[in-house]
This record gives C-alpha cells, sequence and structure tokens, in this order.
C-alpha cells in the first residue's frame, strides 16, 4: 500500500497510540471532579494545554479544546460574528477556504450578516488590494487559510496581520489546519487572534482539535453547559485525545524543519513526473516557495477524477480528488474554479499529500504507476471529450 492523502488524514503516531492507550487505563477520572482522580485527569489536560501552548509561542490560556478543526472553525467565526456583531456585521473570507469555513459564513449571510468573498488569482493566492478595498469601518471579522486544503497554496498570513494590526476592531481567524508542523506557525509573530488546529493532520488522534484564542478576545461561546475551556467550550473534556494531540503537535512542531526539507524534495519529484506527461495539467504556482512543500494538485483534462482515483487504488496507492470533506461530489472543484480553471481541469483534479514516513522509492513506483495509468486511461479519455465531458 502507497498511501498519499495524508491532508485527508494520517496514521497515528506509534507513541501518541500508547500514550492515548495509558491515559484511558489508568487516568479516567472527569477532570472538573474534586478527588484524586479528577485531578489526576485535570493535571493531564493542563500539562496538554501548556504544551501546545509552547509549540505555538503561545500562553496557555490562549490554548482551547474542541473537537476538532470544524468546531474551531465554527467557534472562531460564528462566536467572534455575535460577540462583536455591536460593531457591525460586515465579514470577509475567500472563495477558496475549507467547507468548514466556507459554509459557516453561507449561513452567517442567512443570518443577516454581509459577507465578502475575496478572489484569487489562477495559482490560488488571495488578491491583497480586493481585501483593502474590502474592508470598511464595520468589519469585524475577517478569515483567511493559511494552506489551502486542496491545492496546498500558501497565503500571505504575515502580510495580511500586518495590514489588519492597524485595524483593532477587526479581528483575524486563520485556518491553520493544514499548515502547523508543516511551516513556521507562530501566531503572535503573524498577527493572528483566532487561529485554527486539527490533531489528526498531525499523526493525532481524530475528533479533538484546538482553538488559539488571543488574549482580550472574547467569543460567544456555541454550547452551553459546565462551562469547560472557561465556558468557551461546555462539555467533558476528551482527556486521551487532547493528551495524544498535544503529543501530536508537539513532534510536528520539532520536526517540522526536517519535515520541510524531505517534503520539498519529494514535491520536487512529483512536479518533474507529472510535467513528463503530456496529458496532465500541473496546478497552483509554479514558484515552490509558494505551495506547501506536502501537498501536489494537477488534473487529468477529459477523464473524471474518481476514475483515476479508482484506477490508482488498484496498484494500492491511494489519493483524493479534494477535501475529504467534499471528494464523494461530482461537480467541478469550488478551488479551482475560482482559480478560473475551465471545467475539464475543475472536474478531474486529482491531490497528491505525503510525509516524512514517504521515501524517493515510493515516489518512484507512484510516478511508473501514474504514467502507465494514464495511457491506459487515454482512450476513454478521449472518447469522454469527443461526447462534450460524458462517459
Amino acid at each position: 500500500m502507497l498511501y498519499l492523502d495524508y491532508a485527508a488524514t494520517t496514521p497515528m503516531y506509534d507513541e501518541v497510540i500508547d500514550t492515548m492507550t495509558e491515559v484511558m487505563r489508568s487516568y479516567f477520572g472527569n477532570p472538573s471532579s474534586i478527588h484524586k482522580l479528577g485531578v489526576e485527569a485535570e493535571l493531564l489536560v493542563r500539562r496538554a494545554r501548556e504544551t501546545i501552548a509552547a509549540s505555538l509561542g503561545c500562553t496557555p490560556g490562549e490554548v482551547r479544546f474542541t473537537s476538532g478543526g470544524t468546531e474551531s472553525n465554527n467557534l472562531a467565526i460564528r462566536g467572534a460574528a455575535y460577540r462583536y456583531r455591536s460593531r457591525g456585521n460586515r465579514l470577509i473570507t475567500t472563495a477558496v477556504e475549507h467547507a468548514s469555513v466556507y459554509e459557516t459564513f453561507r449561513q452567517l449571510e442567512q443570518e443577516g450578516f454581509q459577507v465578502t468573498y475575496l478572489p484569487v488569482d489562477s495559482t490560488g493566492v488571495v488578491e491583497l488590494d480586493a481585501l483593502k478595498q474590502a474592508l470598511t469601518e464595520d468589519t469585524t471579522v475577517v478569515s483567511i487559510m493559511f494552506v489551502n486544503n486542496e491545492m496546498g497554496r500558501i497565503q500571505p498570513i504575515a502580510e495580511i496581520g500586518r495590514l489588519l494590526r492597524s485595524r483593532p476592531k477587526t479581528l483575524f481567524h486563520v485556518d491553520a489546519v493544514q499548515a502547523i508542523g508543516k511551516l513556521p506557525v507562530v501566531p503572535e509573530q503573524l498577527g493572528v487572534d483566532l487561529m485554527t488546529g486539527a490533531a489528526h493532520k498531525l499523526r493525532g488522534p481524530k475528533g479533538i482539535g484546538f482553538l488559539y484564542c488571543r488574549r482580550g478576545v472574547e467569543l460567544e461561546p456555541l454550547m452551553l453547559g459546565g462551562g469547560q475551556e472557561d465556558g468557551l467550550r461546555s462539555g467533558t473534556e476528551n482527556v486521551p485525545s487532547i493528551v495524544g494531540m498535544a503529543k501530536a503537535v508537539r513532534m510536528a512542531v520539532e520536526q517540522q524543519p526536517k519535515f520541510a526539507e524531505h517534503t520539498a524534495a519529494i514535491r520536487r519529484k512529483l512536479v518533474n513526473c507529472i510535467a513528463q506527461i503530456p496529458e496532465l495539467v500541473l496546478n497552483g504556482s509554479t514558484n515552490a516557495e509558494d505551495m506547501a512543500p506536502q501537498i501536489v494538485h494537477f488534473s487529468f483534462p477529459g477523464m473524471k477524477s474518481e476514475v483515476l482515483v479508482h484506477a490508482l487504488e488498484q496498484h494500492g496507492i491511494y489519493v483524493s480528488t479534494r477535501s475529504a470533506c467534499s471528494s464523494g461530489a461530482e461537480k467541478p472543484s469550488r478551488v479551482l474554479e475560482a482559480m478560473g480553471c475551465r471545467r475539464e481541469v475543475a472536474t478531474s483534479g486529482i491531490r497528491l499529500s505525503y510525509s516524512l514516513q514517504h521515501s524517493p522509492e515510493d515516489i518512484d513506483r507512484f510516478c511508473r504507476v501514474l504514467q502507465e495509468v494514464v495511457t491506459n486511461l487515454l482512450p476513454s479519455a478521449a472518447r469522454r471529450e469527443k461526447d462534450g465531458g460524458k462517459l
């Protein structure tokens, strides 16, 4: 098996599995209980918060635990929009955000908020002039992802952060799910007020994530109850997953320089491989510095992406069509369409994502299989194009 879908989810570190097993076996107390077992569990939660804070260069009080990236994005955007609605009801995001951000803004529009969806250029980067023009005195939230989960395009977060520092009434939220552990991420240095992270993208457990919430920023809670997480996110803490996430974040951040070097070399091999197959189109920027090193995206115009995915699967190779949250959809990629790609490209995208676990030999094998599969599918692609895109 060759798994090249790390942007969807990752296999857990053995060390994380072992740690979580021990916590589940020996520390089952409720962190809110005042007896010994509860105090032991609460201490583990506190230490996990400190570990993640140290990895992000922030304070423990700025880390809030959630059920994952989707909840963190919802809490940041909706919580800020509701809390600061008296300042204004204008919100800004981009046309290429993850569904948990994009659909949240669409819902807020239904509730009376005015949302601007910033355009991107042909490489997938947000147009800063459009952001400057969209900002008004009653803009309360700007949400722009760090690394696009589908394309791997890096957004100019630090530059945007500098721009928004002069606007203290506007909060800056960043979905950093695909950036933490892959790129240097220190929210204070980036000028970020709210930042989302998810454990399962970092070889940690599913169903757990966090939200960095800068000191002084207030949010309306979306879940009410016992008042956990300083009242921001009620519910009994998932202690084993919190501890596992902290370990995964620490390990990923410590390995980040090595990760970046290793995956950049893999990316170069993949880009060269794709360039040698004339039927394929590489998506995103041709400048490697613009792209996250762990993601490569290409299209096979004339061939539905699902067909190529399953053809590769027959060889034991697993890739994806787009974000795992929408990979089953047959409609064109919203991200590729926003980049101005023609329909044949937008309906035939393939995402490759990888990590330190992948070797040059793995990539050589993938390239050989990809060439074989594309060659075998060419007659079908030609028929599809001749029939106006219909299989």
